[in-house]
């Protein structure tokens, strides 16, 4: 990813910056039923993660697993219907729930079986955070790293994700 050496290697990848038109319907035949109540971005995150998995042979996340997800806007669609709402009094509870990045990683254990170590990350330069992430992945002796990207702004959407295992 950034050619420093780790004892990790890529095992799969998953990079659509935009997703393909039918990427929802994509999503839906990977899991085998539509997810319900997930906002665009953890959507986007799903779709991306389970691409990648495949892309390595894998239909969940093995247990052990961490994730870590870098994003410099977030659920940027949810948060800006939020605050509208909050303008006109309270925010509805399934919007607001829509825009907490938290909800990607619930769906990632709903969907792929996973229990473990999970993130969210805002900044600047995702590299750094997955540095810092395979770090704390190798002291937790994580059986494996799922390190996600995923931007939503305005139509421009983007979901690059590596599965890295151990060397």
């Amino acid at each position: 990813m950034d050619g420093l050496e780790t004892p990790w290697h890529v095992a799969g990848r998953s990079l659509a910056a935009p997703p393909a038109p039918q990427w929802r319907e994509d999503l839906a035949r990977l899991l085998g039923a539509r997810p319900r109540r997930l906002g665009t971005w953890a959507e986007l995150g799903l779709y991306g993660a389970c691409t990648c998995l495949r892309a390595a042979g894998l239909c969940a996340l093995p247990r052990g697993a961490m994730v870590c997800v870098a994003s410099l806007s977030g659920s940027e669609s949810a948060t800006h219907a939020t605050a509208d709402q909050c303008r006109e009094g309270l925010p509805l509870p399934f919007g607001f729930l829509q825009s907490q990045s938290s909800q990607l990683l619930a769906a990632l254990g709903q969907w792929l079986q996973w229990e473990g170590e999970g993130g969210f990350l805002a900044h600047r330069d995702p590299a750094c955070a997955w540095r810092l992430a395979q770090r704390e992945a190798l002291q937790a002796q994580a059986s494996g790293v799922l390190l996600g990207r995923i931007e939503e702004s305005g139509t421009q959407l983007a979901t690059h994700w590596w599965w890295l295992e151990r060397n």
